[in-house]
């Protein structure tokens, strides 16, 4: 019998997925201003904006525990939503939420950037600059949005976290993430945190997997 190894028991996005942001971190760790300066995310206004941000910024981390737990998170349930759905789904569902993340986030950001430029206050100015140079990094709005697939296709499955070692059901414990997410969001608690890509994330994958269930074609076939 084949023996096969760690890596390709793991399915084919998923695998390639963790290898692109593995090769992409480390780029960083040897050029850090060039990577962040041209991958990572920038409001389309800054100077620092370039059109394939909002693809290359999916790819980027700013630190060990970020990739660590992003990758984690891919790994753990990655591997079973696309199982489920299937290679082409799995790589449309990443990338539209991925996308839905950064659609969110910028939205909130253009509504952050008209509050300052009507202001006559130097320090909204200053706030505004701070506002292009800020990039936004990491894959975790597609990461949201595997979350909230296995939830919609794994309701029941039991979750449980690392710490606190709480277990609930895989869609309550998909929703107080979101609620979580939504209420640091709006109060700023947790700043330089973008919660926002997060919410975008969530939400565009619960309208793609809603869509496909709608349509009777969510599962692979």
């Amino acid at each position: 019998m084949e023996q096969r190894n760690f890596l390709q028991n793991i399915p084919p996005v998923t695998r390639n997925l963790l290898i692109i942001n593995i090769i992409m971190f480390i780029a960083t760790l040897v050029n850090e201003n060039f990577m962040i300066g041209t991958f990572a995310m920038f409001y389309p206004a800054s100077p620092l904006f370039r059109w394939w941000q909002p693809i290359t910024h999916m790819f980027m981390h700013g630190g060990f525990w970020h990739i660590f737990f992003n990758m984690y998170t891919l790994l753990m349930f990655g591997m079973v939503v696309e199982r489920a759905l299937g290679t082409k789904k799995f790589l449309i569902l990443y990338f539209v939420t991925g996308l839905g993340a950064v659609a969110l986030h910028t939205g909130v950001e253009w509504l952050q950037a008209r509050s300052l430029l009507a202001s006559a206050d130097p320090a909204d100015a200053m706030a505004y600059t701070n506002l292009l140079r800020t990039p936004m990094v990491g894959a975790s709005g597609a990461i949201y949005g595997v979350l909230v697939a296995f939830a919609m296709l794994y309701p029941s499955a039991r979750m449980t976290l690392i710490f606190p070692p709480v277990t609930l059901d895989a869609k309550w414990m998909v929703i107080i993430f979101i609620g979580i997410e939504l209420v640091t969001g709006i109060t700023g608690t947790q700043m330089g945190i973008a919660h926002f890509a997060h919410l975008g994330g969530a939400l565009f994958g619960f309208l793609l997997v809603w869509y496909w269930r709608k349509r009777g074609g969510l599962w692979r076939r």
